[in-house]
């Protein structure tokens, strides 16, 4: 591994990003990937943390020696992440049944298969990808084999490009994405519901979510709720500056 570089001064990386549901491996992902390295690249520069709120990749899937190539981008620009001093967290989605130790120990991506709660610039922030919010029946069980430790090691035995397609086949028939991301859906408004009900806790009082593909900014009493939105759909990202939560769109704005 190559050695940690400061990229910046203290002073300036004081930011942190949020960024979800950017599906890399659907379809051709060639611009979202050339956007996310000219994020990446600002962050640099920029971001004390990165957390990513779930569904990074539309199909992962780790093999003991093979790396998929359309993936090698946006690995890279994690890995230079992290050797530029960037935090980078990630909190599994319904996407991410198979997230392995290929991310944790050669990637340095710090891994969380729940949902994320940690202090940042003296705001209690409550971090989780959303989809266990309202699970449907199916998708519990689909949740359950696919998530099986045993069943991901018989289907590593199938070739990579076969099991890559079949991979891509599944996640497209499992999604629950929005066909109009513009337009709030009944999962937004259950996705808004469980944010203020966090904030009434009094454990949180910024509460992230994505999922939803629907980015929005909501102020309740003794918090607020910010969903990312999409990278795949949108260029979605927020930033964390000043104690601030910022809502923004990659090329529409300069954070």
């Amino acid at each position: 591994m190559l050695p940690m570089t400061s990229g910046s001064s203290g002073k300036e990386r004081d930011a942190v990003y949020f960024v979800s549901d950017a599906h890399f491996g659907l379809g051709d992902d060639g611009r979202r990937v050339e956007l996310f390295a000219e994020l990446a690249a600002q962050m640099r520069g920029r971001a004390a943390a990165l957390y990513i709120a779930g569904d990074l990749f539309d199909f992962w899937i780790e093999y003991r020696r093979t790396i998929r190539s359309d993936y090698f981008r946006v690995l890279h620009e994690l890995r230079a992440l992290v050797e530029a001093g960037v935090s980078v967290h990630y909190a599994a989605g319904n996407h991410d049944f198979a997230l392995g130790r290929f991310l944790e120990e050669t990637v340095g991506i710090k891994i969380s298969r729940g949902c994320i709660d940690v202090e940042l610039q003296g705001r209690e922030v409550h971090i989780c990808h959303g989809d266990r919010i309202r699970k449907r029946y199916v998708f519990k069980i689909a949740d359950r084999l696919l998530g099986n430790k045993t069943l991901q090691a018989v289907y590593r035995m199938i070739h990579p490009d076969i099991g890559v397609s079949l991979g891509a086949f599944c996640s497209a028939v499992l999604k629950e994405r929005n066909r109009k991301p513009n337009v709030p859906s009944r999962n937004v408004k259950v996705c808004r519901q469980a944010a203020q009900a966090l904030v009434k806790t009094g454990k949180s009082d910024l509460v992230i979510f994505a999922h939803t593909h629907y980015a929005e900014r909501i102020k309740y009493d003794g918090g607020e709720y910010c969903n990312i939105g999409s990278w795949v759909n949108n260029y979605d990202y927020a930033v964390l500056r000043g104690g601030e939560i910022q809502l923004l769109k990659w090329g529409n704005s300069a954070s």
